[in-house]
């Protein structure tokens, strides 16, 4: 039996599949640009009520906004909130798959946190934190954390019984079977907490300058509110949403180069 073309029709058609999905995602965000023009223009929708796209990206002139300097504060407070989420999420499943005591103790408080409203929390850590990059990216921290959590904490619990009794049996160590077979096998729903969590932390981030900051995409929604600037209002939104595509893409990436396609978890 020749193998090579085998090889070669199933890496062409993985590549097909990739391409096909690009094309219609991009062909889809072009379309509701359309839409929204068409909408916006034949419609003959008030400028305060809907910009047109051109209005919006017309906005990037503005030098009242600091888009750029803005743009950077929610940046690092998405991006720092996440990263905590992420360490601390994987740190705590790794105990708790070590230690069953230590998960009995800790998951229920942990579930008991979690349900605290996020928003409720804003103006206590406003009191505590005062103003800034810092309290923001706690709370994307807060919201993005339990996800990755508990996906990870299930990972490490899905390893086939079979595989551990085999790998006792050769008497290896507890790290040994934690790096060769827990971890690898927990990556793909490590993989899915994270990208559950990059949205939820890109929605932490701007509830938490919603609440209370003096800088960011969130506060210059709410400055450009009181005008009625709805173009500058969609811009933000836009430049928000680009940030998050930007971290989501960024696992994805990484996931791809850690995991092979058919052990994901979609």
């Amino acid at each position: 039996m020749n193998i090579e073309p085998l090889g070669a029709s199933v890496k062409a058609k993985v590549s097909s599949d990739g391409t096909r999905r690009y094309l219609f995602g991009i062909l889809s965000h072009v379309s509701l640009i359309m839409a929204w023009y068409l909408f916006v223009t034949y419609g003959h929708v008030p400028s305060f009520v809907m910009p047109s796209p051109l209005a919006t990206i017309a906005t990037l002139g503005g030098k009242n906004y600091d888009w750029v300097g803005n743009t950077l504060v929610t940046t690092s407070e998405i991006f720092t909130g996440y990263l905590l989420a992420v360490i601390v999420g994987v740190l705590l499943a790794i105990v708790f798959s070590w230690s069953r005591t230590a998960e009995d103790a800790v998951m229920p408080l942990l579930i008991s946190l979690n349900m605290i409203p996020k928003v409720a929390l804003g103006p206590l850590f406003i009191v505590w934190f005062s103003y800034g990059i810092f309290p923001n990216a706690i709370i994307a921290f807060s919201i993005s954390f339990f996800p990755i959590l508990l996906n990870t904490a299930r990972g490490f619990r899905e390893v086939e019984p079979d595989l551990l009794e085999l790998v006792r049996t050769l008497r290896s160590s507890k790290w040994q079977t934690f790096t060769k077979i827990q971890l690898p096998s927990a990556f793909p729903y490590i993989f899915s907490g994270m990208k559950i969590g990059a949205v939820l932390a890109v929605a932490g981030a701007v509830v938490g300058e919603f609440l209370g900051s003096s800088r960011g995409l969130g506060y210059l929604m709410l400055q450009v509110q009181v005008t009625l600037d709805t173009a500058a209002m969609f811009m933000a939104v836009i430049l928000i949403t680009l940030i998050g595509v930007v971290l989501y893409g960024l696992v994805m990436g990484l996931e791809r180069l850690m995991i092979v396609r058919d052990a994901r978890i979609q």
